[in-house]
């Protein structure tokens, strides 16, 4: 009989869950992979996508070896190399380049393939490397960057409550958040607190799987949330329901911000939002009569003009009602900056020789076709697939395209930016390698400890870079450090919050809660602000040039008559149940169930188009196009088109949704605008 392991790990991948997992080993070779059942935010439960992860781990087309391009860029492709032929072209390419441009013509381009303190983006592994060389800085904003500055503005921290603890909330509000796709594990305690009698509220253009289970939903039009909150408070403000104390003790320009919220009645953010005043109404009364009230603002709501400005208004709801010092109550948004770990104990930006410039991760098209001070004369592509993810697809396309741009990648997969790449680099796959893991929806630190060895001649990202470095001749002796000695230096910030978390105690456990008191009620008493209160009155808002209150911001596009008739659509491409951004899109099983990219259009927009269930259509503006397929629901309002992101271009005919969104920034933080995006559907021939 052979012998059998179980192995305590963590899923990394871009979702807040950060489940912890268990895989079975026999006879060297991963044989199951199953949530942790002793995990209390996991329970035994992973989601439809990770429950194939060792299946995908095996597929024909895992990259395995390293290679060197031989068609044209965009062809995809290639021919096996060695590690040292690899290492040796990469050396010297960016020798060159540093030598001839200086290290800022490098562009280390990080992304949310996986979230892990040492081989993803919480340790972005090969910073210490390209801080060395003096490459520019990376922005990873695709993801969450607006409302993390919106929240920051009023409370001095994106991080909110505990999630565990919308079990005990009374009424609960999904604000552009879809759990049942995204995140299911919290579902549980939603669950739990609707069997307590608990009221669900879903706002979304789009009637998602979770709103479909809510006792009430109501469907903005996209980006225009922000005049909504500012209207329910104004209901709730107008019944005397505000908590004076509360206010009195922990909030800063209460008197201004009350004057703000006037100027947006009922019946002024229904004409903004599409929603009918009185159930603007009806929602501000049960705030106003519920205690405590939850409300659940992920990623997907921030994603427009307005974004930062509609999580920092969001962020005030909590504050004029009091639910900030109740349990249960208050905004769930990220737990990332509850997280204290020393990450700049990892990054060492004081490598670097001197100051540097910072590019945007959304922005990449404008980064290598416009800037010249110096041009990007090399790309380092680890854990993204921006083909595919990033606005202005067919402008990211001709940027990656440059002759005279060197580009390596390293992945697990034959993405449609691999295909764009110089070399290419073989990447370890989570089971194959050490990490240090916490979701961004809970408070728990997860060790993951490799199952198996790595497949192929794969490498981990910590265990690339010492190579090149080494190949490169660098002396700096942090670039050479193990994996285990960075997981110290995370867990060695000092912070009461880690106290008694140890490497070897992760090691055993698997996981471990941060040491937060219990119940954890971070914003009862203090915000971490200049004034110790919640600021409507925004004293980092003001320095940053932006409104010193909350108010609205329109969606660029969305809200623009003239370009409303020219194409009359709002697009919202919002996730797919079956892939994660766009990792597992070339897994067959999951893409099968997908049904490939598709529309969603309510009937009357349909029938305006002569299109049915079925059809052949084209999404289009003029950025570009994508090719779908239809379907005619009521599940989202009228003047909106629904469709989801992560779908491989090469597989829907050269093209997914981000070929039609535009490379602009949000309000605050510097974010993508997925969802301030207008189109016209077009039948196919």
């Amino acid at each position: 009989m052979g012998t059998e392991l179980k192995v305590l790990g963590a899923c990394p991948l871009d979702c807040p869950d950060g489940c912890s997992w268990v895989v079975t080993v026999k006879d060297g070779k991963a044989v199951k992979l199953r949530g942790n059942p002793d995990h209390p935010y996991t329970r035994g439960a992973l989601c439809t996508k990770v429950n194939r992860w060792l299946e995908h781990a095996e597929a024909p087309d895992r990259i395995l070896h390293p290679m060197r391009r031989v068609g044209a860029k965009g062809e995809g492709r290639f021919e096996r190399i060695s590690w040292d032929e690899a290492l040796d072209e990469i050396a010297t390419r960016l020798g060159r380049v540093v030598e001839e441009h200086g290290g800022e013509a490098i562009w280390p381009y990080w992304g949310t393939g996986t979230l892990g303190f040492i081989q993803g983006l919480g340790g972005t592994p090969g910073r210490r490397f390209f801080n060395t060389l003096g490459a520019s800085g990376h922005a990873p904003n695709i993801c969450s960057w607006a409302g993390s500055e919106g929240l920051r503005q009023a409370m001095g921290s994106s991080a909110g409550m505990d999630p565990e603890d919308l079990a005990h909330a009374k009424l609960i509000i999904l604000w552009g958040s879809n759990p049942l796709t995204s995140g299911h594990h919290v579902w549980k305690f939603i669950q739990e607190a609707r069997q307590a009698g608990a009221h669900l509220v879903a706002i979304d253009p789009v009637r998602t799987r979770s709103a479909q289970q809510a006792d009430e939903h109501l469907a903005p039009l996209p980006g225009t949330d922000g005049a909504l909150a500012l209207a329910l408070l104004h209901v709730v403000v107008g019944l005397g329901a505000q908590d004076e104390d509360f206010l009195a003790q922990h909030t800063l320009g209460w008197e201004e911000f009350r004057d703000r919220i006037a100027e947006f009645p009922p019946d002024r953010a229904a004409e903004i939002t599409g929603i009918p005043a009185e159930s603007i109404v009806a929602l501000g009364e049960r705030i106003a009569r519920t205690r405590p009230t939850a409300i659940r603002a992920t990623m997907g709501l921030q994603r427009n003009a307005g974004g930062g400005m509609t999580l920092r208004t969001i962020a005030g709801i909590p504050g004029v009602t009091g639910d900030w010092a109740l349990r249960g109550g208050g905004v769930s948004y990220s737990t990332s900056e509850h997280v204290k770990l020393d990450q700049a104990a990892v990054f060492r930006d004081d490598l670097r020789p001197g100051p540097v410039r910072t590019l945007s991760m959304s922005r990449l098209g404008e980064g290598l076709l416009e800037r010249d001070d110096p041009p990007v004369k090399a790309l380092f592509v680890i854990a993204a697939n921006p083909v595919g993810s990033t606005p202005h697809q067919n402008k990211v396309r001709e940027g990656l395209a440059r002759e005279d741009l060197f580009t390596v990648v390293l992945e697990q997969f034959p993405t449609d930016t691999v295909d764009y790449a110089d070399i290419v680099l073989p990447a370890t796959m989570q089971h194959e390698h050490k990490d240090l893991n916490a979701g961004y929806g809970h408070l728990y630190l997860a060790w993951n400890e490799p199952a198996v060895e790595p497949a192929g001649e794969c490498l981990s990202g910590t265990e690339t870079f010492r190579r090149l470095a080494h190949r490169m001749g660098l002396t700096e002796p942090s670039l050479y450090d193990s994996d285990e000695e960075i997981a110290e230096q995370l867990l060695s910030s000092g912070h009461p919050w880690l106290d008694g978390i140890t490497l070897d105690r992760l090691r055993k456990e698997g996981f471990v809660r941060f040491n937060v008191p219990e119940p954890f009620l971070p914003y009862a008493e203090e915000f971490p602000t200049p004034s110790g209160r919640l600021e409507f009155r925004s004293q980092r808002a003001a320095g940053g040039g932006h409104p010193v209150l909350p108010t609205y911001v329109a969606p660029v596009e969305v809200a623009d008559p003239e370009r409303a008739r020219r194409y009359p659509l709002a697009l919202v491409s919002g996730a797919s149940h079956t892939f994660l951004n766009t990792i597992f899109g070339n897994n067959a099983e999951l893409r099968r169930r997908s049904g490939g990219p598709a529309v969603q259009l309510h009937p009357d927009d349909a029938a305006a188009r002569g299109l049915a269930t079925g059809d052949r259509a084209r999404i289009v503006n003029e950025r570009g196009s994508f090719e779908v397929t239809v379907e005619v629901t009521d599940r989202l309002r009228p003047g909106v088109a629904g469709t989801t992101k992560g779908h491989w271009a090469k597989f829907g005919g050269g093209a997914n949704a981000n070929a039609v969104v535009d490379e602009r920034d949000t309000d605050l933080g510097g974010g993508p605008v997925f969802h301030d995006t207008r189109v016209e559907v077009e039948p196919l021939a």
